[in-house]
């Protein structure tokens, strides 16, 4: 047993924490927007209005997600859903602008 904490004084060993650490218990609340996270809930909400994916996008950019590692997906799908929109837009506008020559 003093070999042991010799070795962790050492830096060899590293204790496991116990569940009493409170900064795990920051993880425990629930997400906001009814629970699935601002992320998820821009993805789905911008379906109907794609404005909601450009904000999570800019959220996604500013690194919100370092407040709750939790968002980090959420938050990226809405990117990728606002890259995909903003490209078949501009696909969409070039077809219309260019079929009427």
């Amino acid at each position: 047993m003093n070999e042991n904490l010799e070795e962790q004084k050492k830096g060899k060993y590293r204790l496991i924490d116990d569940g009493e650490d409170t900064e795990l218990g920051h993880f425990y609340k629930p997400l906001p927007c009814f629970g699935c996270g601002i992320g998820w809930f821009s993805f789905l909400i911008g379906f109907v209005f794609p404005f909601a994916w450009y904000v999570a996008t800019f959220l996604y950019f500013t690194n919100y997600y370092r407040r709750d590692p939790r968002e980090r997906s959420g938050l990226a799908a809405s990117a990728i859903a606002a890259l995909i929109f903003t490209v078949a837009l501009v696909i969409a506008v070039l077809v219309l602008v260019f079929s009427g020559r």
